[in-house]
């Protein structure tokens, strides 16, 4: 059986010409905006200039968010991100500056000299008995070794 594979899926559907639904919404939003602001500022405040350049402003936006791409994605979509990434910005930096009080604090504390490590050193016989052990796959043991240094006694075991 076989399926029929959607293409094309980031390309809007248009509905009037090359005007998509989304455009088309936007541009009516816009129309109905600069309505409003005729009805407002030309009618009723018979000032026909701010009505012009606030027709103008409005015009110019609407144009914006229905036909401008930034980055191959609609401009809302940018518009969005940018809110979203001023409102909470990912990148934090952080730069204290020291203050003089800080400084004499950190001067009178004392020193912690001669901390003893927590665990001891290893020496030079202790890592020679440890290859030991290693080396001859567990046979040698650290109490066969006697105070004249290390005794190897190597025990092969068989594997049937």
């Amino acid at each position: 059986m076989q399926f029929v594979v959607p293409q094309f899926i980031d390309i809007e559907d248009k509905v009037l010409g090359p005007i998509s639904v989304r455009q088309f919404v936007t541009l009516l939003i816009g129309g109905a905006l600069i309505f409003i602001n005729y009805e407002l500022v030309g009618r009723i405040n018979n000032n026909l200039v701010a009505f012009a350049v606030g027709a103008v402003f409005i015009a110019l936006l609407t144009l914006l968010f229905a036909f401008f791409r930034v980055n191959g994605r609609p401009f809302h979509y940018f518009f969005l991100n940018f809110i979203s990434t001023m409102k909470d910005p990912r990148l934090r930096l952080w730069s204290k500056e020291v203050t003089i009080d800080e400084l004499r604090r950190e001067r009178q504390k004392p020193a912690l000299a001669g901390l003893a490590p927590s665990k001891p050193a290893l020496t030079a016989s202790k890592l020679t008995e440890l290859a030991l052990v290693v080396d001859t796959g567990g046979a040698y043991h650290e109490s066969e070794a006697g105070p004249g240094g290390p005794r190897i006694t190597v025990e092969r075991k068989t594997r049937l």
